[in-house]
């Protein structure tokens, strides 16, 4: 993909100095909504007249159609330019947001929040792919941290301002939020966001979009709908098989098509396809902790909507203090180092969580949170930059794309999973049941520690100078 006309002197400066801020605070009203959600969840549940864990569509169909809309955002972006794409999805996650605070019941939030994850599909990949496509691979992760640095805000407000807003206020008032955030990031795109665009235009694989937008959506679905019993063993296996068959016929028919809808040939670079496939493992086991953290505090330890929020800030400040250093470690010891130690003591952390009762001291619960943030950041990090460190300039657009969809792939299902297994440990018992929630939700906390441990192993396929582009600047 060509930049176009690319930006002389000082208007390249500029850009340079501001699209970062362009892209950290749209990515920061996202992790805002999200964190946001995930606090009200047991307030909405009340509210609505469902149970805590039944209102888990109201995250999944976000980070569904997230995951379903993202390959589309890499063709638009080339065929109508990276500044218009930005910013209608900016505007259409603003509407969307107010038709969620408006929602009567759980049926109406869950398709409110459908067009409200597509415009994020719109943003974070178009957004990554401007920073990608404007900073040389040694400024990139510097850019990088300082994107995510002012998105962390998101999460640390987020937790404790929806728990104020659902003591004090109404739920609904917390999609409201986004609406000032969401004028702001207007303001900066339409300033400073750069217009990339593709000087050949190329078909949109609508055959492709088909396959794997209608398998992962099944497959999705599955995982969401088998945690409450609606389907016999035999429908269960045959929608799996079904989803499954709609992927495989995705990637025959992606291997031999010429504009494929995600390029899965990129795979064949290895820094490209450890980072994205073992990120996606990673994020299947961390991806259910902002959805079992809420309920563990709320309705395992009782307490209320607004001491919950604040026990979910110390992640996120560590997570912000992470990214001052993530890139002297990762210069000073390497990607291959970094993330095979740094999966490990994730995974330990996640299943440390299991020990917290009603009884455990509000130091070691914080103590946690502040691990967490550290070792999340830094995975991250390591993972985002990584991938780009061998990719061409003008495959960074369908780089973004592929990386993006499997991210909210993962996250996706580890959400559904983390539901599905808490639900298993529950066997059946009442969710009004606090003792028998907690023990769920602690044997989850286990299971997805024990995957994260294993996402380790891909790690280890890495060579020592793997990245050495990104983080020391060397070619």
């Amino acid at each position: 993909m060509s930049t176009g006309v690319p930006e002389p002197g000082v208007a390249q400066a500029t850009t340079k100095r501001y699209l970062p801020w362009v892209v950290a605070t749209a990515l920061f009203m996202e992790q805002l909504d999200a964190t946001i959600v995930n606090t009200g969840i047991p307030a909405m549940a009340i509210s609505l007249g469902v149970t805590p864990l039944s209102l888990k569509a109201v995250v999944t169909s976000y980070i569904l159609s997230l995951a379903v809309s993202i390959p589309v955002s890499g063709w638009l972006a080339e065929r109508y330019g990276s500044r218009r794409v930005f910013m209608s999805a900016l505007m259409l996650f603003i509407l969307s947001s107010v038709a969620c605070g408006l929602a009567v019941n759980a049926p109406m939030l869950v398709a409110a929040r459908v067009p409200q994850g597509i415009a994020a599909a719109m943003m974070m990949p178009v957004g990554r792919m401007a920073v990608v496509r404007t900073f040389p691979k040694g400024e990139l992760l510097r850019a990088m941290n300082f994107v995510i640095i002012p998105a962390l805000l998101g999460p640390l407000l987020g937790p404790t301002v929806g728990g104020l807003i659902v003591h004090w206020l109404s739920w609904r008032d917390i999609f409201f939020v986004n609406v000032p955030v969401g004028l702001a990031a207007l303001w900066f795109g339409h300033r400073y966001m750069p217009d990339y665009r593709s000087d050949t235009r190329t078909p949109l694989d609508v055959r492709g979009l088909l396959l794997f937008g209608s398998g992962v959506a099944l497959l999705s679905w599955l995982l969401e709908v088998f945690g409450e019993h609606t389907l016999s063993t035999t429908e269960a296996l045959g929608v799996l098989l079904l989803s499954l068959s709609l992927l495989a016929a995705y990637v025959w028919h992606a291997l031999g098509w010429p504009h494929p809808l995600l390029r899965l040939s990129l795979l064949l670079v290895r820094t490209f396809r450890v980072s994205v496939l073992g990120g996606f493992v990673t994020r299947l086991g961390v991806g259910g902790m902002p959805f079992l953290l809420p309920l563990l505090y709320q309705v395992g330890l009782g307490l209320p909507a607004w001491q919950s929020g604040l026990l979910m800030m110390p992640a996120a400040a560590a997570a912000m203090g992470m990214k001052m250093v993530a890139a002297w470690m990762l210069r000073r010891f390497g990607y291959r180092q970094v993330l095979i130690v740094n999966t490990v003591l994730v995974g330990c952390t996640i299943a440390c969580y299991s020990l917290v009762g009603v009884g455990t001291p509000i130091a070691m619960i914080v103590l946690l949170g502040l691990l967490m943030g550290l070792f999340n950041s830094l995975q991250f990090s390591s993972m985002n930059t990584m991938a780009y460190a061998d990719i061409e300039d003008k495959d960074t657009a369908m780089a973004s794309t592929l990386a993006s969809t499997l991210q909210q792939m993962s996250l996706s299902f580890g959400l559904a999973c983390g539901s599905l297994v808490t639900g298993f440990y529950l066997a059946g018992l009442p969710q009004t049941n606090a003792p028998a929630v907690t023990s769920a939700i602690h044997h989850a906390f286990l299971t997805l520690g024990g995957l994260t441990l294993l996402s380790s192993l891909l790690f280890w396929t890495l060579r020592p100078n793997d990245g050495d582009s990104v983080s020391r600047g060397e070619s």
